[in-house]
Formats: C-alpha cells, sequence, structure tokens
C-alpha cells in the first residue's frame, strides 16, 4: 500500500520537503533565541562542548517545541495586529509586559510549555540555550543537530 505522501509528492519532492522541514527546526532554534526566548541568560564563557545526547535532546526539545512557537507567534501577530511582534524573552519581564494583555497570557503559556518541553528532553534551559547560542557560530555543531533534525523526522514518517 501506497503512502499518502507517495500519491501526492514524487520521491524527489518528499526529499525536498523533508529538507525544508529541518532548515526550519533549525531556524526556529535560532528564532528561539530571538523571539519567545525560552529562558534564562547565558553567561559569556567559553563555549563547552556538546556531546551527542545533548545534540539528540536538543534536536527533540526543538522539533517538539516548533508547533507551539508557531501557533504563539501566530496568536501573538493577530492580537497586535499588523504592527512588528517584539523581540520576547521569556524571563525578561520587561519584554513581555509590553505586549497587549492577551498577548501576554499567549507568551507565558508559551515559555512555561516550552520549559517542559526541553526539562522533558533531558536539558536544562541554561544548557538549551547555551547550545542555541553555540548553534550560531559552530557549524560542526549545526550539521550534527541538521543530521539528527532529519534523522528524527524520518523515522517519524509512516513507512
Amino acid at each position: 500500500m501506497k503512502n499518502i505522501a507517495d500519491l501526492f509528492f514524487p520521491r524527489s519532492w518528499q526529499k525536498i520537503l523533508s529538507q525544508s522541514l529541518s532548515y526550519s527546526a533549525i531556524a526556529t532554534a535560532g528564532l528561539v533565541a530571538s523571539i519567545l526566548m525560552v529562558s534564562g541568560k547565558v553567561n559569556a564563557q567559553t563555549p563547552q562542548p556538546v556531546n551527542t545526547d545533548e545534540v539528540n535532546n536538543y534536536a527533540q526539545a526543538v522539533l517538539a517545541m516548533e508547533p507551539a512557537r508557531q501557533q504563539a507567534f501566530d496568536e501573538i501577530k493577530k492580537i497586535i495586529g499588523g504592527s512588528e511582534i517584539p523581540k520576547i524573552i521569556c524571563n525578561d519581564a520587561k519584554t513581555i509586559s509590553t505586549l497587549p494583555k492577551k498577548a501576554q497570557d499567549v507568551a507565558v503559556n508559551y515559555c512555561t510549555r516550552s520549559q517542559k518541553i526541553v526539562e522533558d528532553n533531558g536539558l536544562t534551559i541554561i544548557r538549551f540555550n547555551q547550545i542555541t547560542l553555540n548553534l550560531q557560530s559552530d557549524e560542526n555543531l549545526k550539521r550534527q543537530v541538521y543530521n539528527r533534525l532529519l534523522t528524527i523526522q524520518n523515522s517519524a514518517k509512516p513507512r
């Protein structure tokens, strides 16, 4: 029996879509660092090496957070209308308090859910944010996370 994706998309398109989702997830990591940041300031220090388990946990957390992040972003965008969404950092009350009350509720709910997702995936918020910052300058780490995202997404696809 053919997979539904096989009926609508040829294999070459499926591969492109899969890669796009992974790129999206990596981009999400960057967005998490800038908009709707999970929490916590990360001390400026020498980056601590990221082990294989942390790469896996990070990728799992990013993928699990993405639907909630997108939903929160969309809801806040609707609430504030056409204006640009400001940078929102979960542990910085000032960034949340500038939003309208309904948008504040959405942001706080997202932050709470994201923190739980990160912790459920075996990372502390501080470590998650350290890895996010490391991704911005470490091409090897980016590749590792990207490959892990692809593996997770491909293993989740029905066969």
